[in-house]
């Protein structure tokens, strides 16, 4: 059964950095897109970055350009989430998410679908 497990949350000041983790398991993710999500007190789940774990391909939502970058250790099964430059407005639960997919479906799967983490909260500090 696969488990991804968030760890790296907390509070920083705004302009401040973090990196999230998400610990994979259960199986050979040869073939998945992982993701990284978050949701806002009050607001909807969003997609925040993507990457394949076979090639390394990345895909960004616009609003972290520049600022965040996902990354994945094969031989850790490990996502990471590098988030610099960090704002009050990123202050969220964030979710690792993952399924044999596309980039297209994964930036719009809901918790229904896939393998979901339980989330972390950053909070960002003006």
């Amino acid at each position: 059964q696969v488990q991804l497990v968030e760890s790296g949350g907390g509070l920083v000041q705004a302009g401040g950095s973090r990196r999230l983790s998400c610990a994979a398991s259960g199986r050979t993710f040869s073939g998945y897109v992982m993701g990284w999500f978050r949701q806002a007190p009050g607001k909807e789940r969003e997609f925040v970055a993507a990457i394949s774990w076979s090639g390394g391909y990345t895909v960004y939502a616009d609003f972290v350009k520049g600022r965040f970058t996902i990354s994945r250790d094969v031989a850790k099964n490990t996502v990471y989430l590098q988030m610099n430059s960090l704002k009050p407005e990123d202050t969220a639960v964030y979710y690792c998410a993952g399924d044999r997919t596309t980039f297209q479906a994964l930036r719009l799967m809901t918790p229904r679908q896939g393998y979901w983490g339980q989330g972390t909260q950053v909070t960002v500090s003006s």
